[in-house]
């Protein structure tokens, strides 16, 4: 059978699903349909054409260099297709993106033929997205005194592929669509069970909320032909959770307009509002797609008339609604006043959605196209040896004379690149960064590919000291989905330039570790940027941000990232730990007490936690950076003793070196370079050259925690309060309850411990805990699964030198099997424990689940509805979050135990601790024009 023919088999088939035909990437089966164009009585011509023009990928697929070849031909008469005139061929390069389009434009630009070279190049002064390859054959003609070249090289320098842009709308109409109350978790948008079809944007789009919720928007639609739909979480956050692309992508397709009408399926402009804002990874995305993301105020909590709060009788906040979104209210956006507005009245100021930065991604239909375009101005000024035209907004540069630095202005300071020299900035101001460390997931990790391609990027930037691909997603079931999809993207991501978790020549054994646990390990320095493509991106060492699938491809292609430097918040600690209480206790309890210290408001949300952690190596540690992403804070950053530090990045050192063992290591000597900036980095503290990062002393807060360890007596566990009456209150991981709550007596169907959550000492807890139950008892017996997942393989071959392994395949009923891993996700469970292959598993919900209904304990980190387990007829499923002695504990009971039980379970087990440092962990304060370390 042919390709083409098994194209249109394919097209069949996805009628079936109510789908259009699948864009075309491929050579192979463009060359068949150029074919067929070329014979003029083929049969299947005019669809050929149909698929030619407006079905394919742009940017640096393969099915793209085979459209510009084609059209280079039709341009320069070569080839003849009637209903491709050379002036529609070059409409079409225009649309194209970059790489072999840029390549064919250049082409006809510099060559002989005045005609074609002029039209060539009014196509190219619209173009952005150029690399060093393009602009070195601009910059050679343009020195050889070509015209055209100069030409080109002035219009870059004036910036007229933006300036030339209509305008944004002074007004832009609205209708509302409430897509939930309370916050919305990007789950929702794009759940995750559906990961494997995110890169086929169409199939993906069909997974947004639910089929009744679409329905509803495309009728808004129709009722309000000349109006935007904006996505509303109404008494909530916009966003939750993931970081997902496909969640922005999925409302973009519903809701916003098409980025191109020669490319299917790629939308931009969604508009979206939350009471409580967007988080601030999704908000990130939003500008990635040129939309807006307003914060709305919609709902205050209630004051009596002596200005305070009131409360209703479970002592909870009562909020009363300031104006409404209801379903189908129309508002207006006035981009010029900066306000939005009902009909004639102002709801409310939206400034910080609508910044000048802000309203120039919207202009160009997208954040990408301004880094880049920025990058092409300043190297055509740069040529032209003029002085860089003021095109684009300054970027905002907010400095505090006699002001000390926070750990992340202190770091965002180190790597700003285009900044006023000699100038020390605060929080708030805008910054370009080169990022060091860059992390690609897998099941995101097919749309990073994509956002490469259309990028037109062929290769890791230079600048990134390290970048990984995992596999960790799809590590529970190697079913015919991750078949598909998993080797291509490994096989792409390691011809890019990353360390990838399985090797696409079959050399090295698979290694699906958690992300985060790899991104930990490979930052091997504090002052180090890392971006990732998990909202769970949160180094114990650096600072590190979760992003989308743009954010991180833009990293890999450029080795930068642009955002404001961000408030802090400062969290110590006083007191002394239990002895049975573990750390994952003293994350939650640090959410717990800061809630009730600010009255309920959030002052960690879109800020950084600089946790003042000192003594806990980066393993450890990492469990409460971690935790930051369910308190809503942008990222956090650990401040460290130097001992600690040194600790930390010898560890780190020892993993990596088994990386390059196991021959992950690539060309580049990536890995080994690692190494070589970790000795370095030891030596620098330890010679007191440079110690361990710590803020200065007169550094400036948003607001401050100290957080009681004496108050924290009982486990706390993050409850997701499924039957609360407010539906706003369910699912947020602020409800944090003592254990004594449940009286020993919720029933627990099923008990996870792993996800990144977990270190090796919380595997060592497990086995300690089973070992002391059947010296205790006589025997060890399940009344609930137990399901545990190494994050790493790592921690298996320490556990296994160690002789934990061996005490925990005692115990077991099901050991992971490399050799012949899962086809097929379990759907039923046994009271017994099954040791899994490390990843994911459970936390990520998009392979294996609990059972419909269940009531989970777990370590891992989402509580999300439907992320750990869906709800049955019968009741709703619930994922309750502890420490892993109280997980294991539920599953042997098959409920949540008691006070008494749990202490008694703990006794003589190596429980993660925590002591605070003992002294100060602040620099001198220091002149605002000099950097302290």
């Amino acid at each position: 059978m042919s390709r083409y023919n098994e194209y249109l088999k394919e097209i069949e088939e996805r009628k079936g699903q109510g789908l259009h035909p699948k864009p075309i990437d491929g050579a192979e089966l463009l060359n068949d349909i150029i074919g067929q164009i070329r014979d003029l009585g083929n049969e299947h011509r005019k669809d050929s054409l149909n698929f030619f023009i407006y079905n394919v990928l742009p940017g640096t697929t393969s099915a793209a260099g085979v459209k510009a070849k084609f059209l280079k031909e039709i341009i320069l008469g070569t080839a003849k297709v009637e209903e491709i005139t050379p002036a529609f061929a070059f409409e079409l390069l225009s649309h194209m993106k970059g790489g072999p389009s840029i390549e064919v434009l250049l082409d006809l630009a510099l060559g002989n033929d005045v005609a074609t070279a002029k039209e060539a190049a009014k196509v190219l002064k619209t173009q952005v997205f150029l690399y060093d390859a393009d602009t070195d054959r601009l910059k050679e003609a343009f020195k050889n005194e070509n015209p055209i070249a100069k030409e080109i090289i002035e219009s870059y320098a004036q910036a007229e592929f933006f300036t030339k842009l209509p305008d944004v709308p002074e007004e832009i109409k609205v209708v509302t669509f409430i897509a939930g109350e309370g916050d919305i978790s990007t789950d929702l948008l794009s759940p995750g069970n559906q990961a494997h079809s995110r890169s086929d944007r169409e199939l993906h789009g069909k997974c947004m909320i639910t089929p009744e919720a679409q329905a509803e928007i495309r009728k808004l639609q129709e009722q309000h032909p000349d109006k935007s739909v904006m996505l509303i979480a109404d008494k909530g956050t916009m966003g939750v959770g993931s970081s997902r692309m496909s969640g922005v992508n999925n409302v973009a397709l519903w809701t916003g307009k098409q980025a191109s009408p020669f490319v299917p399926f790629v939308n931009i402009a969604p508009i979206v509002g939350g009471t409580n804002g967007i988080s601030p990874i999704f908000l990130t995305t939003v500008d990635v797609t040129g939309g807006i993301g307003i914060d709305l105020k919609n709902w205050v909590k209630k004051v009596d008339e002596n200005g305070k709060l009131v409360r209703n009788e479970a002592g909870e906040h009562i909020l009363e609604e300031v104006y409404s979104v209801a379903t189908g209210t129309v508002l207006t956006i006035n981009t010029k006043k900066k306000k939005l507005y009902n009909g004639d009245k102002e709801l409310i100021d939206i400034s910080k959605a609508l910044t000048p930065q802000k309203m120039e991604f919207i202009k160009a239909g997208g954040s990408y196209a301004i880094v880049f375009g920025k990058k092409i101005q300043t190297i055509a000024a740069k040529l032209l040896n003029i002085d860089l035209p003021p095109v684009f907004a300054q970027p905002k540069e907010i400095s505090h004379e006699g002001q000390g630095l926070t750990a992340v202005e202190k770091i965002f300071n180190r790597n700003a690149v285009g900044t006023t020299p000699g100038k020390i900035l605060h929080a708030g101001s805008d910054v370009r960064v080169e990022v060091n460390i860059v992390g690609s997931q897998d099941t995101t990790g097919l749309m990073t590919a994509q956002e490469l391609e259309s990028m037109a990027a062929t290769v890791i930037s230079p600048i990134v000291d390290g970048a990984y691909q995992s596999g960790c997603h799809t590590a529970s079931v190697w079913d015919k989905k991750a078949q598909a999809n998993i080797p291509k993207l490994m096989k792409f991501m390691n011809e890019f330039g990353l360390i990838t978790a399985r090797d696409p020549k079959g050399e090295y054994h698979s290694m699906t570790d958690v992300i985060h646990k790899v991104l930990n390990d490979i930052t091997v320095d504090e002052w180090a940027i890392i971006i990732g493509g998990d909202s769970h991106t949160r180094m114990s060492k650096g600072v590190a941000f979760g992003a989308d699938s743009g954010t991180v491809a833009l990293a890999l292609a450029t080795g930068e990232a642009s955002m404001p430097i961000p408030e802090s918040v400062k969290v110590t600690f006083k007191g002394e730990m239990k002895e049975h209480m573990d750390f994952r206790d003293v994350v939650h309890a640090t959410q717990a007490q800061m809630l009730q210290k600010f009255a309920g408001e959030n002052v960690f949300q879109g800020r950084i936690i600089e946790v003042h952690i000192g003594t806990l190596p980066a393993d450890q540690a990492f469990t409460f950076t971690d935790w930051t992403a369910e308190m809503k804070a942008k990222a956090s950053i650990c401040i460290s003793e130097d001992d600690t530090l040194i600790q930390s990045l010898e560890i780190a050192k020892g993993r990596i070196q088994i990386m390059i063992d196991k021959g992950m290591d690539n060309s580049r000597q990536v890995l080994q370079g690692l190494i070589n900036r970790a000795d370095k980095r030891i030596a620098e503290i330890k010679s007191g050259e440079k110690p361990a990062l710590t803020p200065d002393e007169n550094a400036k807060y948003y607001a401050e925690v100290v957080i009681d360890l004496d108050a924290i007596v009982e486990p706390m566990i993050a409850d997701p309060d499924v039957n609360n009456d407010d539906v706003a209150k369910r699912y947020t991981h602020d409800t944090i309850r003592a254990l004594s709550y449940y009286s020993g007596e919720k029933k627990v169907d099923l008990g996870f411990v792993g996800s990144c959550m977990v270190h090796k000492g919380d595997l060592k807890i497990v086995s300690q805990m089973l070992r002391n139950l059947e010296k205790q008892t006589g025997k060890v017996e399940f009344h609930a699964p137990l399901v545990v997942a190494a994050p790493t393989y790592n921690i298996i071959d320490e556990l296994q030198v160690e002789g934990d392994w061996e005490i925990l395949q005692k115990y077991s009923g099901f050991e992971f099997n490399d050799n012949a891993p899962k086809g097929a996700a379990r759907t039923e469970y046994e009271n017994m424990m099954y040791l899994e292959r490390p990843g994911c598993n459970l936390c990520m919900g998009n392979q294996e689940k609990a059972a419909k209904g269940d009531t989970v304990m777990a370590t891992s980190t989402r509580l999300f509805q439907g992320r750990v387990v869906e709800d049955s007829d019968r009741k709703k499923g619930e994922s309750l979050l502890a420490s892993t002695p109280v997980v294991v504990l539920s599953a042997i009971l098959g409920r949540i135990p008691n006070v008494e039980e749990y202490k008694a379970a703990v006794v003589g087990i190596d429980l993660t601790k925590f002591a605070p440092p003992l002294k100060n962990m602040t620099s001198s304060a220091q002149r605002t024009d000099s950097l302290s370390y």
